[in-house]
């Protein structure tokens, strides 16, 4: 690319960007309106899968961070969720008792609850979250790898201090668990 076709790029760029400053209200509900719709498209397949099971999307949730940070203890899962200790306490008590989860005592505190995705619960979270990887994977190669980073800045801008740092640390940990 030449020199000036670079600097006519750099300035289209930053005129996009600046556009970007001044968004409309009809813009932001266009916003907000494809985030819902591809939300629902998103959890779609999921939701069959455990409605199938008699779950909901707490028990996917769980599955999801207890796979990522196998030995993750309960009260580290409740502030990833946000959600109730009781609430918690459902989920976790059903995983338990179907067999997908287990929880063991601490090694450093015996007062913690360590949990630990068995063989089946490995395989239903796999299940589970095969068609959002297949549908993240189509979207973000379609988009490309500039509309990927700037999603996830987007994503990352809209998260509170608190909820951002817990996604930091998760993003810390080793990809093959």
């Amino acid at each position: 690319m030449s020199g000036i076709a670079m600097q006519e790029k750099a300035r289209m760029q930053a005129m996009v960007g600046e556009d970007l400053l001044f968004l409309t209200d009809d813009q932001l509900r266009r916003g907000i309106e494809a985030m819902f719709f591809a939300y629902r498209a998103f959890t779609a397949d999921p939701d069959m899968i455990l409605a199938d099971l008699d779950y909901g999307r707490a028990h996917h949730r769980a599955l999801h961070f207890i796979n990522r940070d196998p030995g993750l203890t309960v009260t580290s899962l409740l502030a990833v969720l946000g959600v109730t200790k009781q609430s918690l306490n459902r989920v976790l008590r059903t995983l338990i008792d179907d067999g997908l989860v287990d929880s063991r005592i601490g090694r450093r505190d015996r007062r913690e609850r360590q949990l630990h995705l068995t063989p089946k619960g490995t395989a239903l979270e796999r299940r589970l979250s095969e068609s959002q990887r297949a549908r993240m994977r189509a979207a973000y190669r379609a988009a490309g790898p500039q509309a990927v980073s700037g999603f996830r800045q987007v994503l990352e801008a809209m998260m509170d201090p608190e909820t951002r740092a817990q996604y930091q640390a998760l993003k810390d940990l080793p990809e093959d668990r």
